[in-house]
């Protein structure tokens, strides 16, 4: 079974805890998981012309297809335990708008919840979860 990657911005408060709150709701071991500071997310980019550092977005890498923004997150919830997969319903709204939300929060994503002078470090359970 091929897993889908989700690449994050390791030093961003905000994307580690939701790493965290996916890892826990990844009942089926769907996702893998790379910092975008990470060596490796620069290889599996790099034939998608994306510079990871310049990256503001968590990027899905899912079936050979990158999806970015609110598309890559809404993808994220249809794998998850509960009844986060009813939040994919909302990729009905137009991408411009979805997108336009998520680029707000993402801008002020360091001031409102912070920022790592280092990218986690997953603990030796999930380790093999990510790259």
């Amino acid at each position: 079974m091929e897993r889908a990657i989700i690449f994050f911005d390791g030093v961003c408060n905000l994307c580690n805890a939701s790493v965290q709150f996916v890892i826990k709701r990844d009942v089926k071991d769907h996702f893998r998981f790379s910092a975008l500071q990470n060596e490796q997310a620069k290889e599996y980019l790099k034939e998608f012309k994306i510079s990871p550092l310049n990256s503001n977005t968590i990027l899905l890498l899912e079936n050979g297809k990158l999806y970015t923004q609110s598309t890559a997150a809404l993808r994220i919830t249809r794998q998850l335990s509960g009844l986060w997969p009813l939040c994919y319903g909302l990729i009905v709204i137009p991408a411009f708008i979805r997108d336009a939300v998520y680029k707000t929060i993402s801008k002020y994503r360091y001031k409102i919840w912070g920022r790592s002078e280092t990218c986690m470090i997953p603990s030796p359970e999930l380790k093999t979860k990510f790259l």
